[in-house]
């Protein structure tokens, strides 16, 4: 049996163990350092030299600031109280809510980029209220779980900065490379909940006027400067530091988190006990990425040393596939991958396989990264498996069927989609 074979049943068997549920990190890990030993010992001598130089990588620092950033974010409760200044803002239009909720979310992703606390915290808000104002249930689930998404394209994004380190692109072009995209996508998002509630104001009704001034009477214009201030600091101090140079991405994750914390304070809401929290979750989480890359990088050591890239590569030329073609089969691998494994999972298992043929196309990879991006998103809110619907339903009240949220959250894909033919039509929109 060649040694191409091997791989190719290296990478089959690891997807299958996949689907039973184990562990995503012991089986990339596992089941590598297996085939390893059998067939390919001597390039395991360098895992530990590729491990420490993984680990080492000064970008992937970025990851547990913005993820303690979000979370310091999401505990002071600095969501809720925009969640429900907006929504009295733009109440007294047909679908009002849903389209403060489309706001709200992209604030939110550009301050914070962490899509569980995002959807948690607009479901346990907004959802109740948008059920009782009488939305229909799938325009309020979608438009929730599809806004809590935006953080996986609107910088600062967790997915760009693993991007970025797969890809070998600097974060910081990639940020503004996915700007002028994830804006469109917030746009578009907007034009359909408009649409919707023109042609069924029914199903998206406008508040009543005398709850909105009631609302008004309570400090209602310092309530809405100061809610829109937080998120706006964390925005400038972060991604203003890294456009204007004066910061890398890291760095500015530093300052973010840094950040986080003081606007907790000024809350009164950083107690010692929420702090413990923060800490454990992000220790968590980032453990989970960390042991996820070292699997990653087994899995990639090894099937390079059984000739993988390569096969892949020749594959690829024997098939006379043009770079469009195979970008094609690349977007719809990755599609159909997100309806089973988390983005993470996909960056780190199918990125690096094929990126070395894109680098032989010539492919721009700030292009690519952005596409990517774009595409991971979808798996996100994509049925029956999609993250965000699962993170909804989990605080969604009894009558909120999954089979609403489905529907629901059908449109916003569709919107995607078409967005991520617009960026591959259009590449000079991420300049």
């Amino acid at each position: 049996m060649s040694m191409e074979i091997i791989a190719i049943f290296l990478f089959a068997a690891i997807f299958l163990v996949l689907m039973s549920g184990y562990p995503v990190a012991f089986v990339l890990g596992g089941l590598s350092v297996i085939v390893g030993i059998l067939f390919v010992p001597d390039f395991l001598d360098f895992l530990p030299l590729r491990i420490m130089g993984t680990i080492q990588n000064y970008v992937l620092l970025a990851v547990p600031l913005f993820v303690f950033m979000g979370l310091t974010l999401e505990k002071s409760g600095i969501a809720e109280e925009l969640l429900m200044s907006m929504g009295i803002m733009f109440g007294k239009i047909k679908g009002g809510l849903a389209i403060s909720v489309i706001i709200v979310g992209t604030l939110l992703a550009a301050s914070t980029g962490i899509v569980g606390a995002t959807v948690i915290s607009m479901g346990l808000i907004s959802l109740p209220l948008m059920l009782k104002k009488g939305y229909s249930v799938p325009l309020a689930t979608g438009v929730i779980a599809s806004s809590g998404t935006l953080g996986q394209i609107i910088p600062p994004s967790i997915v760009l900065v693993l991007l970025g380190s797969v890809l070998n692109v600097p974060v910081g072009v990639l940020f503004k490379a996915a700007m002028i995209p994830g804006l469109l996508l917030v746009g578009l998002y907007i034009i359909y909940v408009w649409i919707f509630a023109f042609l069924f104001p029914e199903k998206a009704p406008a508040l009543p006027a005398e709850e909105i001034m009631a609302f008004k009477k309570k400090n209602y214009v310092s309530k809405l400067v100061k809610s829109f201030m937080y998120p706006m600091f964390l925005i400038v101090a972060v991604l203003g530091t890294i456009f204007t140079g004066i910061a890398s991405p890291t760095e500015a994750a530093a300052v973010g988190a840094l950040g986080a914390l003081i606007l907790a304070l000024l809350q009164n809401k950083l107690t010692l006990s929420k702090l413990k929290d923060v800490c454990k979750e992000t220790t968590y989480l980032t453990s989970m990425v960390f042991m996820i890359l070292v699997g990653a990088t087994t899995f990639s050591l090894v099937f390079r040393g059984l000739g993988g890239d390569n096969m892949l590569v020749n594959m690829i030329s024997s098939g006379n596939l043009t770079a469009h073609q195979f970008l094609f089969v690349v977007m719809l691998v990755v599609f159909i991958a997100g309806f089973f494994i988390d983005f993470i999972e996909i960056i780190f298992i199918i990125v690096p396989i094929v990126a070395p043929v894109f680098v032989k196309f010539q492919v721009d990879p700030v292009w690519l990264g952005v596409l990517l991006a774009i595409n991971l998103q979808t798996s996100f809110l994509t049925p029956p498996f999609g993250f965000a619907l699962f993170y909804l339903k989990s605080v969604a009240p009894p009558e909120v069927k999954t089979i609403d949220m489905y529907k629901g959250v059908i449109p916003f894909l569709l919107i995607q989609l078409l967005l991520l033919v617009i960026v591959f039509l259009f590449p000079q929109i991420i300049s």
